[in-house]
């Protein structure tokens, strides 16, 4: 399968810095999500899988799985690995982008939640109770005392999925299949028959960019109604949080845009097939840092520095409860006079609890 059909290494110097610069960035924006996600879980072990945590540990994944297909491109393409010229290279770069993919439709999830949840409030309470509710959404549900001693023996609590969460699991889960199935038909293409593996590998790259540009217009969309949503509300909390939602709805469509057009109209994404392209060195080089720099490390770098604040020490006989508006960070509040819009939200919006 890894046979080897030359060991000279032929790819312009240019091309080589460049995917060692991009595996470096990525590789460490992975270590600073594992190495954040394991200073929250210390922060707060008892309240199991949070939003936060989930976040980190996809972002940390997905830059992980980046760093793994980059360093293998330079050395698939000096040893001149056949396999990885069609289904093994084609699956190491499909499956961080799924998984970068889902991220940030977990996040459309939990703003969707928010919206809906508002509007469905709005027609119960006055304008005021639904702010007020908005800067004071639970994050956790009560724990019974015997869910707590539960949680001596199993450190990590059940999880507890949304409906719209759902459907991105099974939203992700189809997309792997289809992956998985384009990766058979480029494996089968490897033989002499009419499959033209690098034909197939382009319509699965079009495909997936254009569901990006879906995604990256639903977060603007669903972020420009969240901020009109949180713009009447006079305080710093909000004024923070409107500016966290628009920097990423910003930054979603600008680097998706930007990395779905040179997917379109170029074979950066199918660059592991590379024997077979037309590369120049400078030009292929500024294509990639815009479509995996510019298109996968920026959106996950301002995740994590969105998320950048740690939750507070979680005490045993204190249960605090874990507030956010964009659910982007997890934050302390104490609600006095919850009312029946935050009661759903607290049920309803959760990630992973």
């Amino acid at each position: 399968m890894f046979e080897e059909k030359e060991k000279s290494c032929s790819i312009p110097r240019e091309l080589i810095g460049v995917n060692v610069g991009i595996a470096c960035v990525d590789g460490v924006i992975a270590i600073l999500a594992f190495t954040q996600l394991a200073r929250i879980h210390s922060r707060n072990s008892q309240l199991g899988w949070t939003r936060q945590k989930v976040f980190h540990l996809l972002i940390g994944f997905t830059n992980a799985g980046y760093f793994v297909y980059f360093v293998l491109t330079l050395i698939a393409a000096c040893r001149g690995w056949l396999c990885w010229s069609y289904s093994c290279g084609f699956v190491a770069m499909a499956f961080p982008k799924i998984l970068f993919f889902t991220t940030f439709l977990l996040l459309l999830s939990f703003w969707v939640d928010l919206c809906h949840q508002a509007d469905d409030e709005e027609e119960e309470d006055d304008e005021q109770g639904f702010l007020e509710a908005l800067l004071q959404n639970s994050f956790n549900r009560p724990r019974s005392s015997t869910a707590d001693s539960r949680r001596i023996c199993y450190p990590f609590r059940l999880i507890h999925v949304g409906t719209r969460q759902k459907i991105v699991m099974l939203v992700t889960v189809l997309v792997f299949l289809l992956m998985m199935t384009f990766a058979v038909l480029i494996w089968i293409g490897m033989e002499e028959n009419p499959i033209d593996s690098s034909t197939v590998a382009q319509v699965y790259v079009d495909l997936f960019s254009a569901a990006m540009l879906l995604l990256g217009g639903a977060l603007a969309c669903y972020g420009l109604l969240l901020c009109r949503k949180m713009r009447n509300v006079r305080s710093e909390r909000a004024s923070s949080e409107i500016r966290k939602v628009a920097g990423l709805a910003i930054v979603s469509v600008l680097c998706f845009t930007s990395s779905a057009f040179v997917a379109f109209f170029t074979d950066i994404p199918v660059l592991y097939h590379w024997h077979e392209l037309q590369i120049d060195g400078v030009y292929t080089s500024l294509l990639l840092i815009l479509y995996y720099f510019i298109g996968s490390s920026v959106p996950s770098a301002f995740v994590l520095w969105v998320m950048r604040e740690l939750p507070p020490m979680s005490i045993a006989s204190i249960q605090e409860e874990s507030t956010t508006v964009t659910f982007i960070t997890d934050s302390s509040a104490e609600i006095h006079h919850p009312r029946s819009w935050t009661t759903r939200a607290s049920s309803q919006i959760q990630g992973l609890v």
